[in-house]
Parts: structure tokens; sequence; C-alpha cells
């Protein structure tokens, strides 16, 4: 699903990536995990192409991101990725329903199938009594699920979490993480998450290491 290699970035003097070389499989759930300044959040962006790398390759299921112009590979983040984040970022005027709706708008899908969509996936992550709410009428852990459906949304090959359950409580954090393998069990769903929550990193598939700006063992 992901083959990346010699992928380096720098800010200024700052070498922030100095040569990862990463893989991951379909319906993989891969943890990274290091010290703050390792380059994992870094290393994330890259591989969601939310930024450019300064050299090396990316493939992602099958396409070199590398290749593609900027309107191109808006278009391909939009179809193949989805993106859970530690502050769900759901827009306060807009019910649940609204929120997961916006990626399928973006790619032009109609009102009735994206509305469709959505309420599938909330009423899978047993959210079918919050459809209408707000995110000021949800709890942090309801907040967290609207944004996973949000992720979800486009049906991507690969959904990329920086620190998911990072702002939440332990028990949020916990149905989280189970959410997370469930979702991979029943649609093969493929997860790469940074995160400091050693819990949700030993459930993975495996976990990855970084350290000043290179994975140091796996």
């Amino acid at each position: 699903m992901i083959q990346g290699t010699g992928i380096k970035k720098a800010y200024g003097s700052l070498q922030v990536l100095k040569g990862v070389d990463i893989h991951v499989g379909k319906g993989e759930v891969v943890s990274i995990v290091g010290k703050s300044g390792a380059g994992k959040s870094t290393l994330l962006h890259i591989l969601g192409t939310l930024d450019p790398s300064d050299s090396g390759d990316l493939i992602i299921n099958g396409t070199n991101t590398s290749k593609l112009k900027k309107k191109e590979l808006a278009l391909f983040r939009n179809k193949e990725i989805g993106f859970i984040f530690q502050f769900h970022h759901l827009l306060p005027e807009f019910t649940a329903v609204e929120n997961v709706c916006i990626p399928a708008f973006i790619q032009n899908k109609t009102e009735k199938e994206a509305r469709a969509r959505a309420i599938e996936l909330l009423e899978y992550l047993g959210l079918g009594a919050r459809l209408t709410h707000k995110p000021n009428e949800l709890s942090g852990g309801e907040q967290q699920r609207v944004a996973v459906a949000r992720a979800l949304m486009n049906r991507p090959a690969i959904v990329f979490a920086d620190e998911p359950s990072g702002n939440l409580d332990s028990a949020s954090s916990k149905d989280l993480h189970e959410l997370l393998f469930k979702l991979r069990d029943d649609f093969n769903q493929t997860f790469v998450i940074v995160t400091h929550n050693e819990q949700l990193a030993e459930m993975s598939d495996r976990k990855l290491v970084m350290q000043d700006g290179v994975i140091i063992k796996e």
C-alpha cells in the first residue's frame, strides 16, 4: 500500500528526516512512535501527501505521488487518503452528517449519495442517534468518531492518524483504539498511526520507532 524510500525533509538548516525507508501492506495497522522532535508528524504529513519531501520516492497504492501535479495530487488525496487528527477539526456550524459528507462533496458526489454513505458510517460507528447533532452537542469520543467517519467517507485506500486519541480520556481512547482494529478486520482498512500511546502502539501489527529523523527499529 505504501512504499517510501530515501525520504528527506529539511526546514532551513534543520534536517528533520534523514532518509526514511518505509513500507506498509494492505490491511496493516502500523504505528510510528518516538520522542517529540523525532520527525514522526513530518513523516506522516509527507506520506499523506500534505507536504512534499525534499527527496526520495513515495508510491501509494501503485501511484508514484512525486509525479503528480498539484491538482492531480489533491484529487488523489481526496480519493485515496483519509485523515484523523488529534483535534477533530469538525466544522462547528454543521451537523455530524454534514461534516461527514464534506469529502464526498469535494468529489462531486450527489447530496443523496453522500448523505446515505454518511448515515451508514455513523450508524456503524454507533452514532445513529447523533446524526443531526452539532459538534458542541457531542462528547469528545463522539466527535472523534465523527472524524473517523469523515476519514472513511470516500473509501480511502489508507487512513493516516496523528495522535488520534491524544485529546481523549482513557475510556474514550480505549474505545477508539478498538474501533480502529474493528475497521481493519471488517473492511481490511490500512492505518498508519503516529502515537505516544504505548497501548495503541503495542496493539498494532508493527511498531516503527523513530529517532533523529530515521526509523531505528521495528
